[in-house]
């Protein structure tokens, strides 16, 4: 099944992004935060809601957490989109497990296979491992790990602490990006790099093993 479309999505979404702001303007990122402050505890709520709706579909949910370290900058944006991220993760599971495989086999394709395999032999380890290098999507994680005998505890604990450091840095990178020379911005963008590293690493090793 060929995954071109992922990154095109991604790449259309960012052309868009660019388009906006280049035709109507953008304000300066204090005043955005400023406005987001003013909404009260709606912004953060409404926020979660939508990244863990969104994070059942094919949108990157990498885009997602960048844009809650823009609007809510990093010490709300984390928590915020771990609330998001764990949610959607959850009804994922729940779907796929009452669903069943013979509805989703043909969504997730040879990737699901191998996830699906992988979570057989690992359990809570292999769901600490992909969730916490981000390379796979999200949504196929979430069908994989409920279709599969992991138990419940395994899934959600692994979600909850495989999740944290690339969501981490990721709300890092859009909180801290107006300043890419800053400490707490090189800070985010070298443990995402650490994080791809190690998942092209884990990918070759596998498929040199098979």
């Amino acid at each position: 099944m060929r995954t071109w479309w992922r990154p095109a999505l991604l790449v259309a979404l960012v052309l868009a992004a660019v388009v906006v702001a280049l035709t109507v303007g953008v304000p300066p990122l204090p005043e955005i935060r400023a406005a987001v402050a003013g909404a009260g505890w709606a912004g953060p709520v409404l926020f979660a809601a939508l990244y863990a709706g969104l994070s059942l579909t094919p949108v990157p949910a990498t885009v997602l957490s960048v844009a809650a370290g823009v609007l809510f900058g990093w010490g709300v944006g984390v928590p915020v989109v771990m609330a998001g991220a764990f949610t959607g993760a959850a009804i994922g599971f729940l779907l796929a497990r009452h669903l069943g495989r013979g509805v989703l086999d043909g969504v997730g394709g040879e990737r699901l296979a191998r996830l699906d395999a992988l979570l057989r032999r690992r359990g809570l380890l292999a769901v600490l491992v992909v969730r916490m290098v981000p390379v796979l999507p999200f949504a196929v994680i979430n069908m994989a790990c409920g279709l599969s005998a992991l138990r419940t505890r395994d899934y959600l604990v692994g979600s909850f602490l495989g999740m944290l450091p690339a969501v981490t840095a990721f709300v890092g990178i859009g909180a801290y990006g107006s300043e890419p020379g800053s400490l707490p911005f090189l800070v985010s963008a070298g443990g995402l790099a650490v994080l791809l590293v190690g998942g092209a690493v884990l990918a070759r090793r596998r498929r040199a093993l098979r």
